[in-house]
C-alpha cells in the first residue's frame, strides 16, 4: 500500500493536476481569508470555513477522476491487478494519495488563520473543528469519486458523477420539506452530509459525525475494491 500511495502522490506533482488542484484551493481560500483580513475580526472564519469547504467539493472530482478511469483508458489496469498486492491495498493506497494532496491544500488554508491572529484572537475551536471538518467531509467526497472512477474510462464522466453526487449530498436535507413520511425525513437527515458537517462549524467535534464520515469512507473503499475484485478475474 505504501508504494501504491508514492506512486500515485508522484504521479499528482509530475503533471499538473496537483499543483492546479493545491493552488486553486488555495487561491479560493486566500481571497475569502483576505476579506475576512480586511474586517480584522475573526468571527467570520467559521462561515468562510462553512461556505469554502462546498468549492473544495468542486474541486475533489478533479482530483479524483484519474485514480482509475486513466488505468483503464490506459490499460495498464491489469498490469495492477496482477501486482503481488491486495486490491484493497491498492485502493486505500489511490485513496491515501488522493487525501494527501487535499491535505495539502487544506493545511495551507491555515496560514491565513495564523496572519488573522496578528491582528485578533481567533477562536481556535472553530477553525479546527472546520478544518477538521473539512478534511473529513473531502476524504468522504475522495472515497466516493475514486469508487466512481472505478467504473468509467473516462476521466470527464467520473468527474461529472463525482460533481453530481457531491452537490445532490449538498442539498439533500432540503428535500424533507418535500416528503411527508417521519421515516423517510430521518433518513434523509441521517445520510445529510451537510447536517453532519455543521457540528464542526461550532468548533464541536461531534463522534457520531466522525463514525458516520470514517463509516463513508469504509464502505466505499469496500465497494471500490468489490469492483476491482470482479474486474481481476473477469
Amino acid at each position: 500500500m505504501r508504494a501504491i500511495t508514492k506512486r500515485e502522490l508522484k504521479s499528482y506533482f509530475t503533471s499538473p493536476i496537483g499543483y492546479v488542484c493545491v493552488a486553486m484551493i488555495l487561491a479560493l481560500y486566500g481571497y475569502y481569508f483576505f476579506q475576512v483580513l480586511m474586517l480584522r475580526s475573526s468571527s467570520y472564519i467559521s462561515s468562510v470555513y462553512a461556505t469554502m469547504f462546498i468549492w473544495s467539493m468542486m474541486i475533489i472530482p478533479i482530483i479524483t477522476m484519474r485514480s482509475f478511469s486513466e488505468e483503464m483508458r490506459n490499460r495498464t489496469d491489469q498490469a495492477l491487478l496482477t501486482a503481488p498486492v491486495g486490491v484493497t491495498s491498492i485502493v486505500a493506497g489511490k485513496f491515501l494519495a488522493a487525501l494527501a494532496v487535499y491535505t495539502i491544500a487544506m493545511v495551507g488554508t491555515l496560514i491565513p488563520v495564523a496572519v488573522i491572529g496578528l491582528f485578533s484572537a481567533p477562536e481556535w475551536a472553530l477553525v479546527f473543528g472546520n478544518f477538521f471538518g473539512s478534511l473529513l467531509y473531502g476524504a468522504a467526497m475522495i472515497s466516493i469519486g475514486i469508487f466512481i472512477s472505478s467504473l468509467t474510462q473516462s476521466q470527464i464522466v467520473a468527474a461529472i458523477g463525482t460533481f453530481g453526487i457531491s452537490i445532490l449530498l449538498l442539498v439533500v436535507d432540503q428535500l424533507t420539506s418535500l416528503v411527508s413520511n417521519t421515516v423517510a425525513v430521518k433518513l434523509i437527515g441521517w445520510l445529510s452530509f451537510n447536517t453532519r458537517y455543521q457540528p464542526f462549524t461550532k468548533g464541536i467535534f461531534d463522534l457520531s459525525s466522525i463514525v458516520f464520515f470514517l463509516s463513508v469512507i469504509a464502505v466505499f473503499i469496500f465497494l471500490t475494491a468489490r469492483k476491482l475484485e470482479s474486474r481481476r478475474w473477469s
